[in-house]
């Protein structure tokens, strides 16, 4: 197996449609299936009052690299191919992403989002929070026509997304592994929608139970390991080029797995960024500071090691498959989440 650190790093979420693994006749049916994904979703989120119709399309308008139901139409690919119902589940699997991006905005008091105002900024909190309960209820609306499993799967997707949510806004309980912690929270705030996604797309894809079931398996671990590079470039980026300022995980107070690491560290020449770590990170030359010291501490490279560890197994969990330009696609995808620079 090609280890994942063998592609070169680019910028931005890989698209399916740019990775090698994907043959030419592979990207136009992902294309003619994205399109109608788009259509669907611009159908949907529009409203008869202007004001809710602008405040609704606000994230779609801002763009965004349907990275979550491009995963689904790939999944598809495995079975029968892309349909009506491939692309609805696909267009509620994206919805249900970004309404939770609403919610995340206001949660962390965000000003920018895919490098424009966001939301909370344009709308105002209440606004922003109540837009992304109408996605929510737009996306359940959207899974509700595919048949009962469907929503089951919806609604305990929906249940572990917000469970990492308020997870991950408070610190590993006494006596709780903090890294242990942390991944547990990825896996719910991350990796359990992009598990939804894959797998719907091997359902209505008409694929038989195993190949469902290692789809979800796959898709969780790739949303871990998507995560831990977010994490990653949160720290290593030099600008706000991602649309995202730099530290702002650290601005937030979020331990994320270098800052875990270098908590850890009993080293004494730590002592100066662990009182960083664990003080107020609100001025921005102390974020500044600490952004430094950790872009060359050891604990990048060991969280690095574990990122591109997580995507291996994404990839491992494809093996029994077989051979098709999916199942190549799917296998570059995991190498791109985690070599990728924003």
């Amino acid at each position: 197996m090609t280890p994942v650190t063998a592609e070169p790093a680019q910028r931005g979420t890989p698209s399916v449609l740019e990775l090698p693994g994907a043959s030419d006749r592979l990207r136009a049916r992902l294309t003619d299936g994205l399109n109608a994904v788009n259509d669907l979703i611009e159908l949907r989120v529009d409203h008869e009052d202007p004001f809710i119709a602008e405040a609704g399309s606000h994230l779609t308008a801002a763009g965004g690299k349907r990275f979550r139901p491009l995963l689904t139409l790939l999944a598809a690919e495995l079975g029968r191919g892309i349909d009506e119902r491939v692309v609805a589940a696909a267009a509620g699997v994206e919805l249900t992403h970004l309404a939770s991006l609403y919610h995340d905005d206001v949660m962390d008091e965000a000003d920018l989002r895919r490098g424009a105002p966001s939301a909370n900024s344009a709308y105002g909190n209440s606004t922003a929070i109540l837009v992304g309960d109408l996605l929510f209820g737009t996306a359940s609306d959207i899974v509700a026509d595919l048949g009962p499993r469907a929503v089951k799967i919806q609604a305990q997707t929906f249940v572990r997304l917000c469970s990492g949510q308020i997870r991950d806004a408070r610190r590993a309980p006494a006596g709780t592994d903090p890294v242990d912690y942390y991944l547990h929270v990825l896996a719910d705030k991350t990796g359990v929608l992009i598990a939804t996604a894959a797998r719907y797309g091997a359902m209505f894809g008409g694929c038989p139970p195993e190949v469902v079931a290692t789809m979800s398996e796959y898709g969780e671990r790739l949303g871990i390991a998507f995560q831990l590079a977010d994490d990653l470039i949160d720290i290593a980026s030099e600008t706000d080029e991602t649309g995202k300022r730099p530290g702002t995980d650290l601005r937030e107070g979020k331990q994320t797995l270098p800052v875990l690491h270098v908590l850890a560290s009993t080293d004494p020449r730590d002592a100066r960024l662990r009182a960083l770590l664990t003080g107020d990170l609100t001025d921005d030359a102390d974020v500044s500071e600490a952004l430094a010291l950790l872009r060359v501490h050891p604990a990048m490279d060991r969280a690095r090691e574990h990122t591109h560890a997580v995507a291996r197994s994404a990839q491992d969990v494809l093996v029994h498959l077989p051979g098709s330009d999916a199942k190549d696609a799917l296998h570059a995808l995991a190498t791109g989440v985690v070599t990728r620079v924003g």
